[in-house]
């Protein structure tokens, strides 16, 4: 159940309603998640600007698509999971690649290693250990690489959370 509306650019406090306004004007609309962050303009413009930079990370997409199915597995959101799922589709994964994802792993060994890895950054942070780094080396993932997993953890956190606190659902397909 809904717990925030969603706003349009008219309705939208201070510079939110010129993020939202700037959205429409490029996209046509803004989605429910956008209209709904809007209620604070300081969530939005992070959203949107580090939604942007993340878009420039070094893994591949089909990979990216990866940890983010196991960490919205482990968040819970169903919005995302559905987002996802389709991003992966549209990036090549098979079924039985998503259904790895979801279950925090994949048949190739080095993905699976990252994927692990990100999901303790996402529940037990404090656990992550020089060896555990030191593996991620091994298998041959950059330091780049092994950065950015915790920004990627962070964003799909941020998208998470925001929506199971705001009641933001899948919408039901009508037949």
């Amino acid at each position: 159940m809904r717990r925030l509306d969603r706003l349009e650019p008219e309705q939208a406090p201070g510079k939110s309603r010129e993020l939202l306004g700037g959205i429409v004007e490029r996209h046509g609309s803004a989605g429910e998640m956008v209209s709904t962050m809007a209620h604070s303009p300081a969530l939005l413009q992070g959203y949107l600007d580090f939604s942007r930079a993340m878009k420039r990370v070094k893994m591949p997409r089909a990979l990216s698509e990866k940890v983010s199915l196991a960490l919205q597995e482990w968040i819970g959101c169903g919005l995302c999971m559905a987002a996802h799922t389709q991003a992966a589709r549209t990036a090549g994964l098979s079924e039985a690649d998503i259904a790895l994802a979801r279950q925090g792993t994949s048949a190739d060994a080095r993905e699976a290693a990252l994927i692990a890895v990100a999901v303790r950054v996402l529940a037990e942070p404090a656990s992550i250990s020089d060896a555990d780094v030191a593996e991620l080396r091994a298998l041959g993932w950059s330091d780049r690489v092994i950065a950015e997993i915790v920004g990627l953890v962070t964003l799909n956190l941020m998208t998470g959370a925001f929506n199971l606190l705001a009641g933001l659902e899948v919408k039901e397909e009508v037949a």
